[in-house]
């Protein structure tokens, strides 16, 4: 098994779209109705894999995101990667270093989900795995 991609729900498709692809993301494609809503395909590049779904019903608007605490997202080049979301209008948080070579910063999408952005460091896994996690 898998995980495959997410479901989120955004109150505005349009603007959530745009902050999406502003990020990096591509659509791949919509499925326009479904008892959720309408659902926009959206991967990373050199992704051949959706990995989020944008749900949108204008009936039903985002209330709250307590649901989910944060989406991640891995990039190569953490400093170049917030310089383009500034050009873009994309506003991300300092970069942080919570690990000997592990770069993160945050941004926030319209609806308020929190973004978190990772550089790993050199020779890193391409994902979080068992040795990443510490012992008591």
């Amino acid at each position: 098994m898998r995980m495959l991609h997410l479901g989120l729900r955004v109150t505005e498709l349009e603007r959530s779209l745009a902050f999406y692809t502003a990020l990096g993301y591509a659509e791949l494609g919509r499925v326009p109705d479904t008892p959720f809503g309408s659902l926009t395909m959206l991967a990373l590049p050199d992704d051949p894999y959706v990995s989020l779904e944008l749900v949108h019903d204008p009936t039903r608007p985002v209330t709250s995101t307590d649901a989910v605490n944060h989406l991640v997202v891995q990039t190569d080049d953490l400093d170049a990667t917030i310089a383009d979301l500034a050009a873009r209008g994309v506003p991300a948080e300092p970069p942080a270093e919570p690990g000997p070579g592990l770069r993160t910063s945050w941004v926030t999408d319209p609806d308020g989900y929190r973004i978190e952005l990772v550089q790993w460091p050199a020779g890193h896994p391409a994902g979080l795995t068992a040795a990443d996690m510490r012992g008591p």
